[in-house]
């Protein structure tokens, strides 16, 4: 793996994930020792707080940001993002805590920052060549799979794993993005994240991962944020369509560029 552009910082999310977070920080470091590790945890009261402090007092490269409950997966992520920017990385990660997204991949999200024109973000992708899914129930397939395809119609975006989690972000990608403005959750959130990037002209690129399904506790997907999704897709490309229709042809700026 070629050496990331600056230090990394991987945001990981927490909501009653006690089982799992001890498993996940140590395959996490076996992979890449030098990133530092951010649990954003939502006062979870199975405590995952609590374990989350006695691993940050054991490993310097662990730390902690705890919050007042349980407020969504898109405000954690940006409370995370917020931390990184006032600190030093030049690298932020999104990581679920569950197992479904392997460490073991992240070394290759890693390398796409650099491997030849280099990305300014990177998607660990289920749906590019090399990508798969693991033990999903085949209705959960289908809901990601035709949400995906849904958002790239929609957006007219040829990124192919919009939903995805898993993914990288140069520091200058967060600090341009306008993230007060960003208020959507679950998978909307990472949909909003990547649109706004590609929008931005940053250059994305997908890399295939393996995603696995948890082994241990809950998911936290709901209907209410399929819902969401839905909605708010929607809504944003029929905004964007209508904008194109009313920008006049000296207006109209060039937008990101997406590889597999």
């Amino acid at each position: 793996m070629a050496e990331p552009p600056g230090p990394v910082l991987v945001v990981i999310p927490t909501y009653d994930e006690r089982e799992n977070l001890g498993p996940i920080v140590t395959r996490l470091h076996a992979a890449v020792p030098a990133a530092d590790v951010l649990v954003v945890d939502d006062a979870s009261p199975d405590g995952t707080g609590e374990l989350a402090e006695e691993m940050a007092a054991a490993d310097p490269r662990v730390r902690v940001l705890h919050r007042g409950g349980k407020a969504g997966l898109g405000a954690a992520y940006l409370a995370g993002f917020r931390h990184a920017l006032s600190g030093e990385h030049q690298v932020i990660v999104e990581m679920d805590a569950d197992g479904s997204h392997a460490p073991e991949d992240l070394p290759a999200l890693l390398g796409a920052l650099t491997d030849g024109p280099g990305a300014d973000l990177v998607l660990g992708s289920r749906y590019v060549e090399g990508g798969q899914v693991v033990n999903w129930p085949a209705h959960r397939q289908w809901i990601s799979r035709s949400g995906n395809v849904y958002s790239r119609l929609a957006l007219g975006v040829p990124i192919r794993d919009i939903t995805g989690g898993y993914r990288v972000f140069r520091r200058q990608v967060l600090e341009e993005l306008d993230l007060q403005n960003v208020s959507s959750q679950g998978y909307c959130f990472q949909v909003d994240m990547a649109w706004r990037a590609y929008q931005a002209g940053f250059r994305v690129v997908e890399v295939p991962i393996t995603f696995a399904e948890r082994e241990r506790g809950s998911s936290k997907m709901s209907s209410a944020i399929v819902a969401e999704a839905l909605l708010r897709v929607t809504q944003w490309g029929l905004e964007h369509r209508w904008h194109r229709l009313r920008r006049r042809p000296e207006e109209t700026t060039s937008e990101g560029s997406v590889r597999a």
